[in-house]
């Protein structure tokens, strides 16, 4: 029997792909849109373990800043070049990186059209495109008003971040900052409960009568105990989450005047606002008729090719797959599955066998408390879904447990070092 190693495990690599690659055969186009966690982890496993598949990378920007630990930045724990990765290391492994935007696809050509003009014939296509914000979802939020609200939610160049960030700076002490945090599903479903803590944070040292009002579309939320049992510890009085049962549906924005509205219609005064509106698949899903009316895109959940439209194969946070997370860990891991099943059909085999997915999420509470959660995740039976393996998961314990906390502060560090490695190389 092969040994699984720690290792491959940490990384998200079922058992089957720890396996010698395949013998040689033709090169086979593999074009990916999108160079985040699902994108670029698929184009350097691509070209690490399948050297005959040609692979070519699609990706609008030069340096990619990861949202996992952009909240660092609002804290002043990490800086912005810290987060950002380019994709030397890719390109010099073999892939062919274009940073141009992919504007359409044609798949009965089998072509990408990029905004340059150019196109690019495939084989088999990813598309791992993300998130888009839905615009409008809440009343006068739209892309003007994140320029007053930032979203800090898209990956980009981070200036989201930086604004939000230099807003806080800005901030007088007393004042008041609003979140508004949208329903599932959405992007990284701790992310915005490690944003307050790590605004809290920056708080807590700059302007300690400063308050966080953090108004939810939920009455629950992910690691939540634990959560609120730092908040208590560390920040206490400074946070107030107010849950859809208290009226923390914000369904209206008013920018100039600073002003979240409730769904009863409280008006709420804010000195810095924070809006994470709805979400979809991101913009190319949608054009190419990859995403259902829920604006997310079924997927074969052993091969992870649409169910929409043959030949193409959707990862990432874009995809309908719960109970696994929209988180970056997630997208890594099937990522590797997606090229592993691609390589076999390219070849006129077989499917690899049915695979575990994983998933650990660390966030930041303070400088050094940590706490995560994981789970593992297989195929159904039907192949149209997920299901999470009995008894697999688990999140860190609760109670007064500083040195867990520091332990988990530094693993968190170490897997997002190995994860970015991972991705690009």
């Amino acid at each position: 029997m092969s040994r699984i190693t720690r290792r491959a495990l940490g990384a998200g690599i079922p058992a089957l792909l720890t396996a010698p690659a395949f013998a040689q055969a033709p090169a086979a186009r593999l074009v990916i849109i999108g160079g985040g966690f699902g994108g670029a982890s698929a184009a350097n496993f691509a070209r690490r373990q399948y050297p005959w598949l040609d692979v070519t990378l699609i990706e609008p920007k030069t340096r990619f800043v990861t949202c996992p630990y952009g909240n660092l930045l609002l804290a002043g724990l990490r800086d912005l070049n810290s987060i950002s990765f380019g994709y030397e290391r890719l390109a010099a492994r073999g892939a062919r990186v274009i940073h141009d935007w992919a504007d359409a696809i044609d798949p009965t050509a089998r072509t990408v059209r990029l905004r340059g003009g150019a196109s690019v014939a495939y084989d088999r296509l990813i598309v791992s495109p993300g998130i888009a914000l839905r615009y409008g979802a809440i009343e006068g939020y739209d892309q003007a008003a994140e320029a007053i609200f930032p979203h800090a939610w898209v990956p980009g160049e981070g200036q989201q971040t930086l604004l939000l960030r230099r807003q806080l700076e800005a901030l007088p002490d007393g004042g008041v900052v609003g979140l508004a945090i949208p329903d599932n599903p959405f992007r990284c479903p701790p992310g915005p409960y490690e944003r307050i803590s790590m605004i809290a944070s920056y708080l807590k040292r700059h302007k300690p009568r400063a308050k966080i009002l953090a108004f939810d579309t939920k009455n629950a939320f992910s690691k939540q105990g634990l959560f609120q049992d730092a908040w208590n510890a560390l920040y206490p009085g400074m946070i107030d989450w107010i849950p859809a049962n208290r009226d923390g549906r914000i369904l209206r924005v008013d920018p100039a005047a600073r002003v979240f509205e409730s769904e009863f219609g409280v008006r709420h005064r804010v000195d810095v606002g924070n809006v994470i509106p709805p979400q979809s698949a991101g913009g190319i899903a949608i054009s190419a008729g990859l995403a259902n009316e829920s604006g997310w895109v079924p997927v074969d959940s052993l091969t992870f090719e649409s169910r929409r439209v043959p030949g193409i194969h959707v990862i990432g946070d874009a995809t309908i797959a719960p109970p696994m997370p929209k988180s970056g860990y997630v997208a890594n891991s099937t990522a590797k599955q997606a090229v592993a099943a691609i390589a076999a059909l390219l070849r006129g085999e077989a499917p690899p066998p049915a695979p575990v997915y994983f998933n650990t999420c660390y966030s930041h509470v303070g400088a050094e408390y940590g706490i995560s959660i994981v789970g593992v995740f297989r195929p159904n039976a039907e192949r149209t879904g997920f299901v999470e393996t009995p008894n697999s998961g688990g999140v860190s314990p609760r109670g007064d447990l500083p040195e867990q906390r520091r332990l988990e502060a530094l693993y968190a560090d170490a897997w997002y070092g190995s994860i970015t490695a991972d991705m690009f190389g």
